[in-house]
């Protein structure tokens, strides 16, 4: 553990001082990589330099525990700065566990109702709303790419992206079917029923992530139909674009402008392709994916929603909580948490 922090501070160091020479100042791309890397440093950086101090203060307090007025303090001392390092150090275990170079990413979102008909479009329309609460509490930007309305309310599908710090190392979990009980508003015999709306949470891919060759593309460009003012009722202004090798579809009609839309398609695309590559890395890896808390499939049933009991389960982790109306609200941390600790609990177990 020593000898990795050693590494860590020599590198941010390194980082410190490379930041400081005014040819890289003026290279805004490469001072926006080392910046970056080095904020990714910056915990375990700090966690050692406290564990140097922490260390020097358990020295001097053995020390002075041989003293004949200062002994009874010093051990007191002794006893409180230990617990301090214990502490600490299972920490710093946690900080040096090998991270997702996802985690950082902003994510786009893809939820579909699945099993149900209007009630798993209403249930979309919900999770879509939960998702948008807790984005909020997050401090996270949220922009709706493509939206597909239901009669009823709610979407067959919804697309967003999620902007913000570390969005994927949180959201990363939310991808598999979310399966909802209840008395649908479309019910009127009062009976309950069960529904299921799948999600797809894809970490944001740069350019330089996928390459994307231009003869391998369709374009097609059709009048928009949703709402959106005047111009975009009236101009051939929404985008379908299909990724010929692989058979990916993307649409994109939420702005204004032809230009623009293409550009949101093409950001949508990346990000697909991206985590087609992502699949089939972790499908060769073989162990890594299945020792993850679920694969990420969106047949994969990760939780339950159950208003009659105003309970949530997620069946991954056993985790359930009596919270479902402020759940629905936005109130994901509990949950969120308990699937970062145990993740993070199986790494240190090396499963």
């Amino acid at each position: 553990m020593k000898e990795r922090l050693q590494v860590i501070e020599q590198r941010y160091n390194e980082l410190t001082l490379e930041l400081t020479k005014p040819e890289v100042l003026e290279d805004i791309k490469k001072t926006l990589e080392l910046t970056k890397e080095q904020a990714s440093l910056k915990d375990a950086y700090d966690a050692y330099q406290k564990y140097k101090s922490l260390t020097n203060d358990l020295e001097e307090a053995n020390e002075l525990t041989k003293d004949s007025e200062l002994g009874e303090f010093a051990k007191e001392e002794v006893a409180r700065i230990t617990k301090e390092l214990e502490e600490l150090e299972a920490n710093i275990e946690i900080l040096l566990l090998p991270k997702d170079p996802n985690d950082e990413k902003n994510v786009i979102v893809e939820i579909r109702g699945a099993a149900g008909g209007d009630e798993a479009n209403i249930f979309a329309g919900d999770l879509y709303r939960m998702y948008s609460k807790y984005a909020e509490k997050e401090g996270w930007k949220l922009e709706v790419l493509s939206e597909e309305h239901s009669d009823m309310g709610g979407f067959p599908l919804v697309e967003f992206m999620v902007k913000g710090e570390n969005v994927y190392s949180k959201l990363k979990y939310e991808s598999g079917a979310h399966r909802v009980q209840r008395v649908p508003v479309t019910e009127t015999q009062g009976r309950v029923h069960t529904s299921t709306a799948t999600v797809l949470v894809m970490p944001e891919a740069e350019e330089v992530d996928i390459e994307i060759k231009p003869a391998d593309l369709r374009i097609d460009v059709y009048r928009s139909t949703g709402a959106g003012g005047q111009c975009v009722n009236t101009t051939d202004s929404a985008v379908r674009i299909t990724h010929i090798p692989t058979g990916t579809v993307v649409t994109c009609q939420n702005e204004r402008s032809q230009l623009q839309n293409k550009e949101k398609c093409m950001q949508m695309l990346r990000t697909r392709l991206y985590e087609i590559e992502l699949r089939k890395q972790e499908e060769e890896l073989g162990n890594e994916r299945r020792s993850k808390i679920g694969t990420g499939d969106r047949s994969e049933k990760i939780r339950t929603y159950n208003y009659p009991q105003n309970r949530v389960t997620d069946h991954r982790i056993g985790y359930t909580t009596k919270n479902l109306d402020r759940v629905m609200e936005g109130a994901l941390d509990d949950i969120i948490n308990a699937l970062i600790t145990e993740d993070q609990n199986r790494k240190l177990r090396g499963e």
